[in-house]
């Protein structure tokens, strides 16, 4: 039997993304396994990553965000005064914590609500780390077939040659 080779979904443009409704995807996704949580720690997290990253909100706000919650339960955390800092940002994420509040059912589903924090969290590290190296082409080492030059030496120091 011969299958069909598989090819990947077009991919989606980080405008595509952000504008995901993640508070469904998390409904759908902390009650139904299967696609449902597929979508949102796939689709659902790089869209939530890229609405953060556009508002300035550091990874480990995000990643301290899934501690609160691990501990304190998503109520509680949907609840805090200020989840991430920023009025813009507070409206986004309590909009998401309130949608998982509704889904996620005891611990099994908070838990799930930290890990797709935690997994927003990466992804933010991943953009700041790939924004870093592509604005500085030095953070990435030397450039292929290039030897890089020695600081406080001039090449020629010390050969006789001028």
């Amino acid at each position: 039997m011969t299958s069909a080779p598989q090819t990947s979904p077009p991919g989606r443009t980080d405008d595509e993304l952000a504008q995901s409704d993640i508070p469904a995807m998390l409904r759908y996704g902390l009650s139904f396994a299967g696609p449902d949580r597929t979508a949102l720690f796939g689709d659902g997290a790089v869209g939530a990553a890229v609405l953060l990253d556009r508002l300035g909100i550091q990874p480990r706000a995000v990643a301290f965000l899934a501690k609160v919650v691990r501990s304190g339960g998503v109520r509680y955390a949907a609840e805090l005064r200020e989840p991430v800092p920023g009025e813009q940002a507070v409206a986004i994420v309590r909009a998401w914590l309130e949608s998982a509040a509704t889904a996620a059912d005891g611990i099994d589903g908070e838990e799930e609500t930290a890990r797709w924090l935690e997994a927003v969290a990466e992804l933010l590290t991943l953009r700041h780390v790939h924004r870093s190296r592509v604005s500085s082409p030095s953070a990435s080492g030397p450039r292929p077939g290039r030897w890089p030059r020695r600081r406080g030496r001039s090449r020629s120091a010390g050969t006789g040659r001028g």
